[in-house]
């Protein structure tokens, strides 16, 4: 009889392991950070770009994390101030947290490769967005961004019919950054033969702020410059501040991107802002999100897929309003 009992027993025991096991079975460990819960996998993505005090980023960042989220995922934000090195440790940080998957834009194309190396290494997937990293090919399994050289050549088209005598003009760039060479490219290409004369070029870093203060300085040195370019927005009204505080009068300052706070200046008809090359972060953010799931999927994808550019100017801002991002 006690044979019996001590018999029921270890059966009820081990039926009992065997539940709890079944039941802990349930949500189990997928390949890279991947959980999966009753056949269903989840994800666990890094993102980093450039800059985050950038609304244009500010928005493709905002956007990723909503159509990530938005699947049952996760994603690990990080912001390296326009510092590759920061941004490389902060990759580093992202990666020991066992992602399976990195939305990529640098603060330095050439700079952030220790990071790429890593990222290889680790064997996980880049979808490198709106700046192209150096030696693309061998690190980023695709990219996705505007069509930056023409973004440039837009402004510089506009340049030319507004200003056909030609004129000095002052170019604020960034040689760091990918996407600020194409469209410094466009827009130099744009105006060569048509008698313009750069009287300056300089890396304002892409930033509002430090843009405000080279510009200070050169227009003390060229007030009678016929028109600024910025390589982005941010730039643009940062020139836009130092020609206004010097009382200048006659500048037209282009910049890139589209955003609200340059739309807004272009509704006004006493701005020096005359256009910009305008760019969808929305439409950037969900082509990234999308490329990543068919990457995460199996499914192929290209090395790129650009996104349209265009000009926008005094005279059709209406048609995009002011309030946000087209």
């Amino acid at each position: 009889m006690k044979k019996i009992v001590k018999a029921a027993v270890l059966i009820t025991v081990a039926a009992s392991l065997l539940s709890i096991v079944s039941c802990n079975g349930g949500s189990k460990k997928a390949k890279g950070g991947a959980s999966s819960a009753g056949g269903e996998k989840h994800y666990k993505f890094g993102f980093t770009c450039m800059d985050q005090s950038n609304p244009f980023f500010v928005l493709i960042e905002k956007t990723i994390r909503e159509e990530v989220e938005a699947r049952g995922d996760k994603l690990i934000s990080v912001d390296p101030a326009n510092n590759v090195t920061r941004q490389i440790q902060q990759v580093e940080d992202v990666i020991a947290q066992n992602v399976d998957g990195f939305f990529l834009n640098p603060a330095e194309a050439e700079g952030i490769i220790p990071a790429l190396d890593q990222l290889k290494s680790a064997g996980i997937p880049i979808v490198n967005f709106d700046t192209e990293v150096a030696d693309m090919d061998k690190y980023v399994t695709t990219y996705t961004g505007s069509d930056n050289y023409n973004a440039g050549k837009v402004c510089g088209e506009d340049l030319v019919k507004k200003c056909p005598n030609g004129g000095d003009i002052i170019v604020l760039d960034s040689p760091t950054m990918n996407s600020v060479v194409d469209r410094t490219n466009g827009f130099l290409d744009a105006i060569k033969g048509h008698n313009f004369n750069i009287v300056a070029q300089q890396d304002a870093k892409g930033n509002l702020q430090v843009s405000m203060g080279i510009a200070e300085d050169l227009l003390q040195a060229h007030p009678d410059v016929v028109a600024i370019f910025g390589g982005n927005d941010p730039t643009a009204l940062g020139a836009l501040a130092a020609a206004n505080a010097a009382g200048i009068k006659n500048t037209r300052i282009y910049g890139v991107d589209g955003s609200p706070d340059i739309k807004r200046e272009l509704a006004s008809s006493s701005s020096l802002i005359e256009g910009t090359g305008a760019q969808s972060p929305i439409n950037i953010a969900k082509q990234s999100v999308e490329l990543m799931y068919k990457i995460k999927a199996g499914e192929a994808v290209d090395p790129r897929y650009p996104v349209p550019t265009f000009f926008i100017s005094k005279d059709n801002v209406s048609k995009y309003g002011t309030d946000g991002w087209q």
